[in-house]
C-alpha cells in the first residue's frame, strides 16, 4: 500500500492517533525545534530593525536560514556515526543532546552582542545556532520516521508542528512581549531588554533536553545497519568536508571572477600574469578554482557516495516523476517563507507596538495555529495527503493578500487580528500536510539523510529569494511585495494538481510516490511492538 494512499479511517481512529507517548514526545521536541529557528530568523530581524539596521542588511541576514537548506550535507553523519561519550545515549539522542546544548549556549552568546556595536559577532553566533538547530531538526525527523508506522505519521507530524508552532509564536510574539516588558518602550532601543529575552529563551531549551533524556532510543532497522556498513567513518567525513568546501568555494569563485577586471586584458593589452599579480580578485578566484579541483580529485565519487546514494535511491524509485516531486518540494513553502522574512518588520513599520503584535499573536495566532495543525493531521488521516496538501498551498498563498490589504490601512488592530489568525491557521494546516508528504517520500533505509535532503530542498529556493526581500520592499513597497509573494504560490498549486492527477491515473497495484519499493528483508526486526513506543 503506498504510504500516501493509506486507507481512510474512522474519525475515532484518527483522533486516537494523538493519544500515544510518541505524540507527546514529538510535541515537546517540536517545541525545542521551533525556538531557535525563529530567534535567528524573524525575531532577530525585529531586534536588528529596532537597533537601526537597514532593510537590505536585515534581508541579507535572513540568509542565515540557508543552514537549514544545506543540512543534508552533514546528515549522513547522523545516520551512520555515533558520537563519542554522548553516543552511549543512542544514535538519535546523542545528536539531540549535542545540538540542544549548542543552541542554548549560542542563544546566551547572542544575548551579549549588541547589533549597534557587534553586529558581525551577533550574526556569526546566530549562524552557529542555526547549524545546531538544523542538526536537531535532522535527528528529530529521523526519530519521528523510525518510531511510528505510516498510519501514525500524520498525527506525529501534527503533534510536532503543534509544539513547533507554539514555540515559534512564543519566540516571535512572546519575544516581543518580553523585550517590551524587560525594557521601556518609551525610551527607544535598549540592548538589555533583548539580552534578557534571549537569555530567557536559552533556559526554555531545557524541556526539549529533558525530553531527549527521558525518551527511549528508536530501534535501528536491519536495513539501516546494512546501509551503514557500506560507508566507513572516513568516507562519511570526506563526504561532509568535500560538500562544505564546494558550497563555499564554488560561489566564492564566481563572485571573485565577477569582480575581476578582465577588461584590462581585453582592451588594455595587459597579460594574465599582470592581472594575476595586480588584481587580488583574480588571484582569489584562481585559488578557489584550485581548491575545488583538488577537493574533487582527491575525494572522487567514493567520497560523495553517502549522499549520492540517497539521491540515486530517490531517482530510481520515482524515475521521471522525481523531477516533478522535487519541483513541488522546492516551491511549496516559497510564498509564506519569502513573506515571513519581512512580516515582523512590516508590523513595526506599520506603526503597531510590540505589545500589540505580541498580544494578537498570543491570543489569536496561537489558537489558530494549533487548530490548523491539529485539523491538518486529522484530515490527512481521514482523507489522505494530497487533498489537504492542495488546500494548504491555496490558503498559504491567499493569506498573503490580507497583508496587502493591511498595508493600506495603517495600524488597524482589527485587521491585524484577522490577518495573523488566517495566516497562522493556514500555515499550521499547510505545514502538517507537507511534513506528512515529505515523510511519505522518504526511504527508511536513509531516514535522516533523505528526509534532510528533501526538507533542505524545500528551504533552499525560498531562502535565496527571501534574502532579497528587504531589497524588494525598498524598491516595490509593501503592497507590491505581498502581491508578489502571493503569486509565488501559483506554480506549486499547478504541480500539486499534476502530481495528484498522475497518482490517481496509476493502476491500483502500481507504485506511486511515497511507496517503499524495497521492503525490509524477512529477517528484519518487525516494526510492530517497537514503533510508537518510547
Amino acid at each position: 500500500m503506498p504510504r500516501n494512499t493509506l486507507p481512510r479511517k474512522s474519525w475515532r481512529a484518527a483522533l486516537a492517533a494523538y493519544a500515544t507517548p510518541a505524540s507527546l514526545a514529538l510535541l515537546l521536541l517540536g517545541f525545542a525545534a521551533g525556538l531557535p529557528y525563529m530567534l535567528v530568523f524573524s525575531t532577530l530581524s525585529v531586534w536588528l530593525r529596532e537597533a537601526g539596521v537597514s532593510h537590505t542588511t536585515i534581508g541579507y541576514a535572513s540568509l542565515i536560514g540557508l543552514a537549514y537548506a544545506f543540512k543534508w550535507v552533514w546528515s549522513p553523519l547522523l545516520d551512520q556515526w555515533r558520537l563519542p561519550l554522548l553516543g552511549r545515549l543512542g544514535r538519535r539522542r546523542s545528536w539531540l543532546v549535542l545540538s540542544q546544548g549548542l543552541i542554548a549556549l549560542g542563544l546566551i552568546g547572542m544575548a551579549f552582542c549588541d547589533p549597534q556595536q557587534h553586529l558581525q559577532w551577533l550574526i556569526a553566533i546566530a549562524v552557529v545556532v542555526a547549524f545546531a538547530s538544523a542538526t536537531q531538526d535532522i535527528a528529530v525527523d529521523a526519530y519521528r520516521l523510525e518510531i511510528a508506522d505510516d498510519s501514525h505519521q500524520a498525527a506525529l507530524a501534527a503533534s510536532y508542528m503543534a509544539g513547533y508552532r507554539v514555540a515559534a509564536l512564543l519566540a516571535t510574539a512572546g519575544a516581543l512581549y518580553f523585550a517590551d516588558w524587560f525594557g521601556n518602550s518609551d525610551l527607544g532601543y535598549q540592548h538589555g531588554a533583548w539580552a534578557s529575552t534571549y537569555m530567557l529563551f536559552a533556559v526554555l531549551m531545557l524541556p526539549g533536553l529533558i525530553t531527549t533524556l527521558w525518551m527511549r532510543e528508536s530501534p535501528v532497522p536491519l536495513r539501516t545497519q546494512q546501509a551503514a556498513e557500506g560507508f566507513g567513518l572516513n568516507h562519511q567525513l570526506i563526504s561532509v568536508v568535500v560538500l562544505i568546501v564546494l558550497l563555499i568555494s564554488i560561489p566564492a569563485m564566481f563572485t571573485q571572477l565577477y569582480h575581476t577586471e578582465f577588461q584590462r586584458v581585453l582592451f588594455k593589452g595587459e597579460s594574465l600574469l599582470d592581472l594575476l599579480t595586480d588584481d587580488r580578485a583574480f588571484l582569489r578566484a584562481i585559488l578557489y578554482i584550485v581548491l575545488t579541483a583538488l577537493c574533487l580529485s582527491a575525494a572522487g565519487r567514493r567520497g560523495l557516495q553517502p549522499v549520492l546514494t540517497t539521491i540515486s535511491d530517490f531517482i530510481q524509485r520515482y524515475r521521471w516523476q522525481a523531477f516533478l516531486l522535487l519541483g513541488l518540494v522546492a516551491t511549496y513553502r516559497m510564498s509564506d517563507t519569502v513573506m515571513g522574512v519581512m512580516a515582523n518588520v512590516f508590523y513595526i513599520d506599520q506603526g503597531f507596538t510590540k505589545e500589540q503584535i505580541a498580544s494578537v499573536s498570543k491570543l489569536f495566532g496561537l489558537v489558530m495555529t494549533l487548530l490548523g495543525a491539529g485539523l491538518g493531521g486529522l484530515l490527512i488521516v481521514r482523507f489522505g495527503i494530497m487533498p489537504i496538501l492542495f488546500i494548504g498551498g491555496v490558503t498559504s498563498a491567499a493569506t498573503n493578500l490580507l497583508f496587502l490589504v493591511l498595508a493600506d490601512m495603517g495600524p488597524h488592530l482589527q485587521m491585524l487580528i484577522v490577518t495573523i489568525s488566517c495566516d497562522n491557521f493556514s500555515s499550521g494546516l499547510a505545514t502538517a500536510a507537507f511534513v506528512a508528504y515529505l515523510s511519505s517520500l522518504t526511504n527508511l533505509k536513509f531516514s535522516a539523510t533523505q528526509y534532510a535532503l528533501l526538507s533542505s530542498i524545500m528551504m533552499l529556493l525560498p531562502r535565496l529569494i527571501g534574502g532579497y526581500s528587504g531589497t524588494l520592499v525598498e524598491s516595490l513597497g509593501y503592497g507590491q511585495f505581498f502581491l508578489f509573494t502571493a503569486i509565488l504560490g501559483i506554480p506549486t498549486l499547478l504541480l500539486i494538481l499534476l502530481q495528484w492527477h498522475k497518482q490517481n491515473s496509476l493502476p491500483a497495484d502500481a507504485p506511486c510516490p511515497g511507496e517503499q519499493l524495497d521492503e525490509a528483508p524477512a529477517e528484519s526486526p518487525p516494526a510492530a511492538g517497537v514503533r510508537g513506543q518510547l
